[in-house]
């Protein structure tokens, strides 16, 4: 049994297929295909090394001795690398120095508290390093959903925790997703990894309950359902676009933790350094598919016992 067909971020948009992004690689180098279109225009030969800075998944790389072609746009692994040159020697008056090339053009992103307030971006090309970030995520997730009653395209996609708690074997699929980001996050998730559900668009949004991934993600079906409102037209059968996962049902929530309540600690914590100082609900709100730290999850669980403030 699925979930009809809900989800919470209501700005989750279907994106357009991300186009191919096949690396090419030059002396070693990946380079990203916008880079070759400026390849030639500026040529620099040099002795110095060509020095990458440190990326997740990358440790710091230099390549000597190599002749390079001056450009504005080198990338390994899809983050910007930049030429640097090392200190200078001393020399004699008149001598020629080498040539300085430019940095290379990091492209800029959105102030994630920016973010928070503007419907979700789910561009591929600004959600393509989600993949491999997801990959060094915790095993804790955030998962909304709409436990009041709301018809898309005559369909109804309401699913509570009450819901999920009545399905056979208390395990249903999560479909719907229909954000490039969130779609990665679902393809992360491993068997057995914990998730809160967490009660989305309705008076008192919060989390009401624990689940855990009994099915990593495959195609969701509702992708070519015309008469689905989610259905995508561009999502092909063999090549499909759209993934979901099969959750189980835990536990409820020994008392519901409220977005308010959670959003004070936030508050309180972006000053003192506490647990949820980065939390992504408060961060990336709009997203429907939320990775939670182990820091994170422990102290919400922690609140269970408490009083809500």
């Amino acid at each position: 049994m699925c979930r009809r067909g809900s989800r919470s971020g209501r700005g989750e948009a279907a994106a357009q297929d991300p186009p191919s992004l096949a690396p090419h690689c030059t002396l070693g180098v990946v380079v990203h295909p916008a880079a070759l279109r400026v390849l030639g225009q500026t040529g620099l030969r040099t002795q110095h090394g060509l020095q990458l800075p440190e990326t997740a998944g990358t440790r710091e790389t230099r390549i000597k001795d190599a002749t390079m072609t001056q450009c504005s746009a080198f990338w390994l692994l899809g983050s910007p690398c930049r030429e640097t040159m090392p200190r200078p020697r001393k020399r004699l008056p008149g001598a020629a120095g080498p040539d300085e090339g430019p940095a290379g053009k990091r492209t800029q992103t959105k102030n994630p508290g920016e973010a928070s307030a503007k419907v979700e971006n789910s561009s591929p090309q600004k959600t393509s390093a989600s993949k491999n970030c997801a990959k060094n995520l915790s095993s804790y997730w955030l998962m909304k959903s709409e436990p009041e009653s709301r018809l898309a395209k005559g369909v109804d996609v309401k699913f509570s925790i009450e819901d999920l708690k009545a399905q056979p074997k208390q395990t249903a699929c999560w479909d719907g997703v229909r954000n490039y980001q969130a779609r990665n996050f679902l393809r992360a998730m491993k068997l057995e990894e914990e998730a809160f559900f967490y009660h989305s668009n309705c008076k008192e949004p919060g989390i009401a309950g624990l689940m855990k991934i009994v099915k990593e993600a495959y195609p969701d079906h509702t992708q070519f359902e015309k008469n689905n409102p989610h259905y995508d037209p561009s999502s092909k059968e063999d090549n499909p676009k759209w993934s979901m996962v099969d959750v189980q049902f835990v536990r409820m929530m020994k008392r519901f933790i409220s977005l308010a309540e959670l959003k004070t600690h936030h508050q309180a914590h972006k000053a003192t350094g506490g647990p949820l100082k980065n939390m992504v609900l408060f961060t990336r709100q709009r997203l429907s598919i939320q990775p939670v730290t182990q820091e994170e999850f422990d102290f919400i669980l922690s609140l269970e016992e408490e009083e809500p403030s």
